[in-house]
């Protein structure tokens, strides 16, 4: 038996159960959330080795979505497909918790890391791509100033240059298009 044809019972199954559900029968919705819930647990389980104490809360909070966002659900198209999105959005939202909390917890004894780089290429970077910057027209160095390196919005930079906004697209593509065939040596 295939994976594909091992997941059409489930798709079929789980699908009924949940448009029954859906229909007002309580006891289908709750066998619904039972089987999606073993599916998800291998699912997690597959990812997170690295965190399976944490497999059974992360189900919890794919349900409990599941549940708040069934009405959006559309018969016509597969729901295994609809479950794994809400499940990517859980896992992804989980891993930049993780990450971020693990990064809080590192830990300050390691000198060695503390002293390993420098701000020396950084200042080298900036350098070279203010210089690359210089040979550029301002209706192109100027945006890409400004939005790619200040981070300011089209709209912000468009008041501040005095360009339109699609002049400021513009000048944006052009120019980095521009500074790529440079840094390759084509110009």
């Amino acid at each position: 038996m295939t994976d594909k044809e091992a997941v059409q019972p489930a798709e079929t199954r789980l699908k009924a159960l949940l448009l029954r559900g859906l229909d007002g029968d309580a006891a289908a919705y709750h066998d619904f959330l039972d089987d999606l819930s073993g599916h998800l647990r291998a699912f997690l389980r597959r990812r997170l080795y690295r965190f399976q104490e944490e497999v059974e809360d992360l189900v919890q909070e794919i349900l409990i979505a599941v549940h708040n966002g069934r009405h959006t659900y559309r018969p016509e198209q597969p729901l295994t497909a609809w479950v794994h999105a809400i499940a990517r959005y859980k896992l992804a939202d989980f891993l930049r918790g993780r990450m971020r909390h693990e990064a809080l917890n590192e830990p300050l004894d390691e000198q060695a890391g503390l002293f390993a780089a420098t701000d020396g290429d950084a200042a080298e970077a900036r350098r070279d791509v203010g210089k690359l910057l210089e040979q550029l027209p301002d209706k192109q160095r100027l945006p890409i100033l400004h939005v790619k390196l200040q981070g300011l919005s089209v709209a912000e930079t468009a008041r501040v240059t005095g360009l339109s906004e699609s002049a400021v697209k513009v000048g944006v593509h052009r120019g980095l298009k521009v500074l790529a065939a440079r840094i390759r040596g084509k110009i």
